[in-house]
Parts: structure tokens; C-alpha cells; sequence
């Protein structure tokens, strides 16, 4: 393993501290950990902050940070955002999909965000985005500082076509900072959305995470996001594939694991 610190000139560091932006973590490459991509048949990459150690583990950094649209990852933050601007009353508040076929038979139907975020119904959360509207979104995603901020004209595809993206180091800062608690949000807002995406516990450790699959767009990307706690522990992570098609949407989750495992987090 090969640890990287990033230096700066003293100029160029006050500069940074001023703007908030100064990111101390230590950053330690796994190659071998590539390993776990090929057996899947797929290219990806994966990243791990330990938060009480400021330390990332990545596979393939130079795409851990390339932004990418973020797909259905966002429904974490859309709820976010919906939640704190009142345009959703809470998790059980049902929502309308709009009627008709949709592409998964799942989502045919009026839900609260509790369903709507665990079987990642898309129409649900696109008319929670018009609730939330262009200029709440705006504000709103530009206070999380998510990706690169942009929502472009179209309030309820932005996060499924872009102009909205987000890198994987980007995604891991983002997860950590629901799983400690300290987006500028409320605590409410926080609570209900850290409790909706909880997936799994074991051993002492609990999963929490969201899915995306990019499957507009060329290549078509899946993710999974999220963090683990295990006590006071917290590790965020982040991993993205090349996802050609819905039917490999379970190596996602075969590979989050995988990596946990091997880095002896879950």
C-alpha cells in the first residue's frame, strides 16, 4: 500500500482554509483490491473513509474522482431536501407516481419515501423534486455542496441525465457526513432519512445505503452509496461500476461487501 498526503504552498493553503475547502485526509491506494472488479467482469471503482482516522482507501482513483451522474444515489439527498423545505410532511406521507406502466412493476403505485427509497421509485421522486421546485433545489443542493452543484433547466431529471454529477470521494464525504450528523440540516430531516436507508445489520455492524443506475446514458453506470457503523465507528463508502444492463444491478452489492470484508469492516 502507498500512502499519499497532498501538500500545498502556504499561500495556497490559506487560501483554501478561507474557502473551507482544505481536505486533510490520507489517502491509501489498493490495487490488489482491483482484483475483486475482474472477478465480476466489470471495470469499477471503490472508496472507503475511515472517519475518526481522516484516512480513504481507494481502488482506481482517478476515476474515484470523475464525476458521473448520480442516478438514484440523489434520493438521498432529495429526501434531504424535501423533508427540510416541508415539501414532503414525513416518511409516510404518500406520495403519487403519476399512473401508467413503469419501467419497474414496483413503482406502480402511491407511496410514502420509506417504500419509495427502498425499491427506488423513480416517478415517486420526481414529483418530489417538482414539489421541492427549481429554486429550493438549487439552494438547497448548493448548501450540501453535492458534486458539482448544477440542476440545469429540467427539476425532475437533472440527477438521471445530468447536469448534476458527483465523483465517488465526493459521494464517501457526502454519506459521512449524514452518518455523523453534520449536514447543515436539520436533525429531524437527518434522522428520518438515516433511519429510511438502513439496509442490513451484522456482526455488530449496520449497513445503510442507496443504489443508482446511470442506465440513460453511455457507459451506464450503477452505484451503491452509504456508510457503516459498527459502535462509534463510522466508514463511508462509495462504489461505482460500468453497468450495462438491470440484471447486473447484484454485483453491486457483491462487491460492496467483498470490499468491506476484505478492508475488515463488515
Amino acid at each position: 500500500m502507498t500512502s499519499f498526503v497532498h501538500t500545498i504552498g502556504a499561500a495556497g493553503l490559506a487560501l483554501l482554509v478561507a474557502a473551507g475547502s482544505v481536505r486533510a485526509e490520507t489517502i491509501v491506494e489498493r490495487p490488489d483490491l482491483d482484483a475483486l472488479f475482474v472477478e465480476q467482469g466489470t471495470p469499477g471503482t471503490f472508496v472507503l473513509l475511515d472517519v475518526a482516522a481522516d484516512r480513504m482507501v481507494v481502488v482506481n482513483r482517478a476515476r474515484a474522482e470523475t464525476r458521473m451522474v448520480p442516478a438514484s444515489t440523489f434520493k438521498i439527498a432529495n429526501s434531504l431536501i424535501a423533508l427540510e423545505t416541508g415539501a414532503v410532511k414525513d416518511e409516510n406521507e404518500i406520495l403519487p407516481y403519476g399512473g401508467g406502466k413503469q419501467f419497474v412493476k414496483e413503482w406502480e403505485r402511491d407511496m410514502g419515501l420509506r417504500d419509495a427509497i427502498r425499491v427506488s421509485n423513480v416517478p415517486v421522486y420526481q414529483e418530489v423534486a417538482r414539489r421541492i421546485g427549481p429554486e429550493r433545489m438549487r439552494a438547497m443542493v448548493e448548501r450540501l455542496d453535492y458534486g458539482n452543484r448544477q440542476i440545469g433547466t429540467v427539476i425532475d431529471r437533472f440527477w438521471l441525465d445530468g447536469p448534476l454529477e458527483i465523483s465517488a470521494v465526493e459521494q464517501a464525504r457526502f454519506t459521512a457526513r449524514l452518518a455523523q450528523r453534520k449536514l447543515p440540516l436539520s436533525a429531524r430531516s437527518q434522522a428520518i432519512v438515516r433511519d429510511i436507508t438502513r439496509l442490513d445489520e451484522a456482526n455488530g455492524a449496520v449497513l445503510y445505503g442507496k443504489t443508482g443506475w446511470a442506465g440513460t446514458l453511455t457507459p451506464k453506470i450503477g452505484w451503491l452509496v452509504g456508510w457503516v457503523e459498527r459502535g462509534e465507528a463510522v466508514h463511508a463508502y462509495a462504489l461505482n461500476i460500468d453497468m450495462a444492463t438491470v440484471q447486473e444491478a447484484p454485483k453491486r452489492m457483491i462487491l460492496v461487501r467483498a470490499m468491506l470484508s476484505r478492508l475488515e469492516v463488515m
